[in-house]
């Protein structure tokens, strides 16, 4: 199996086809599982533990790792057709097989939070009523100001990512013409592009620099599209790379992505949140996040093959991933439940492991459901 074979796939989505790469597939399990226990740590108060605080709040690199499998799964389509001169890929094709990838799912788990949160204890936010419900359900919940205390709903809080990636959905076939006919003039050339992607990754420190330094965009621009494009790009580079024969072997991405990690896990990339109020901090989390999240997946896209890969690629993890797209939807939810009603800890209390564990063990069930009645049949 090669990674030309994954052509259709997004990197928060469900895989419901066999012609795909096993071990891809198993590192959005990893991606899944770190955003479920970096909101366990939250949720236990770990996140002011020094330290070991920061690194639990820096498991949220599997967003991330969730946005570079985008852009270089679907970025591979344009890639493999300009290099081998074929026609680009159908708009309407592609737009549908978005919509139909991730929409299912999603509406069904903000619907079922709603109702849920209905009959729970919930803050006076405008996130848990109508406006909220249909704000959530078209993924324009960011598109605002005062966000925490405007859209935001207990049980959905991570859908900013979800989101951030339905903007890259819309925005990628323009940056695709962009990059492949006006910078390429519709050439195979893919060192301009490699330059090109470079050149626009830097959108994304540049954004962090406006959003920090002007107050004319509301606060919720701090997680728009362009502020995290740069993590997209690292994909999309990636796709190049393997289309230009280039590989990466776990044993030099898996150690540097680590030390990398460990870096990013001091002040120097700020406070224990998503957005950083330093500007320095954030363009340093961002720069490393994009770094780290990439060594993550390139051994998986230029080679596929050594013990990493093998061991992503085992029955468990490549099972864990068909649903990780699920995983990530509903643990929230979930994880509250396990918290009041199974555990009876007072929130900031308890042990992030032990809530990662009880969460995970009764998400599992209900996002195989969830994928086994929503998921794409091909």
């Amino acid at each position: 199996m090669t990674a030309s074979a994954e052509v259709d796939q997004g990197g928060l989505e469900q895989v419901s086809t066999v012609d795909r790469v096993a071990s891809l597939t198993g590192v959005r399990a990893v991606a899944a599982l770190l955003v479920l226990g970096t909101h366990a740590a939250y949720t236990t108060g770990k996140y002011t533990h020094g330290f070991v605080g920061l690194v639990y709040s820096r498991m949220e690199i599997g967003v991330p790792i969730f946005f570079v499998l985008s852009g270089y799964l679907l970025f591979g389509p344009w890639v493999r057709a300009a290099a081998s001169g074929r026609q680009s890929p159908s708009l309407t094709r592609y737009a549908w097989h978005r919509v139909r990838r991730i929409m299912p799912a999603y509406a069904v788990t903000v619907l079922v939070a709603y109702l849920i949160y209905h009959f729970r204890t919930a803050g006076p936010n405008p996130g848990h009523r109508w406006i909220g419900l249909l704000r959530n359900l078209t993924l324009t919940q960011i598109y605002t100001d005062n966000y925490l205390f405007s859209y935001l709903h207990q049980g959905l809080t991570q859908m900013w990512s979800l989101a951030v990636e339905a903007a890259f959905y819309v925005a990628l076939p323009v940056l695709a013409y962009m990059l492949l006919v006006v910078l390429c003039r519709g050439q195979w050339r893919p060192r301009l592009l490699l330059a090109g992607l470079a050149g626009l990754a830097l959108i994304s420190p540049a954004w962090m620099i406006l959003v920090h330094t002007t107050h004319f965009l509301p606060d919720g621009a701090r997680l728009w599209l362009p502020g995290y494009l740069a993590w997209f790009i690292g994909g999309m580079m990636l796709t190049v790379l393997q289309a230009m024969g280039i590989q990466m072997f776990g044993f030099i991405a898996v150690p540097l992505a680590l030390i990398c990690y460990a870096i990013a896990s001091t002040p120097i990339a700020g406070e224990p949140t998503t957005s950083p109020t330093g500007l320095g901090q954030a363009l340093v989390k961002t720069g490393f996040y994009a770094v780290i999240a990439t060594l993550v997946v390139a051994p998986l896209a230029l080679g596929n093959r050594g013990w990493y890969a093998g061991l992503l690629a085992t029955r468990p993890m490549v099972w864990l991933g068909e649903i990780s797209y699920e995983i990530f939807l509903v643990h929230l939810v979930v994880m509250e439940i396990a918290m009041v009603n199974v555990l009876h800890w007072p929130v900031y209390t308890g042990s992030a492991p032990a809530l990662s564990v009880v969460t995970l063990v009764m998400t599992i069930p209900v996002a195989w459901v969830l994928h086994r009645f929503t998921r794409v049949r091909s």
